[in-house]
């Protein structure tokens, strides 16, 4: 079954790297996924986040305000 991964940030450095790290991850793993990017403002409030970048991974908030490893974003993919 698809994953969906939403990675909510308003276009930050860190939330460059974030998008940079769960696509390596995804595309390496084979995992099948969509990642979306939300960067409204208005969107990323709905999931109560108030530090960016944040990682949404089918409608659960897993990591906020901070850039994780591979093997972490692996861990809560699988």
């Amino acid at each position: 079954m698809s994953k969906s991964i939403k990675i909510l940030g308003t276009g930050c450095p860190k939330c460059q790297t974030m998008t940079g790290v769960v696509k390596t991850v995804v595309q390496e793993n084979n995992i099948d996924a969509t990642i979306e990017k939300v960067e409204d403002i208005m969107e990323i409030m709905k999931f109560n986040v108030m530090s960016t970048p944040a990682l949404v991974i089918d409608d659960v908030v897993t990591i906020k305000g901070r850039v994780p490893s591979k093997t972490e974003v692996l861990e809560l993919l699988n």
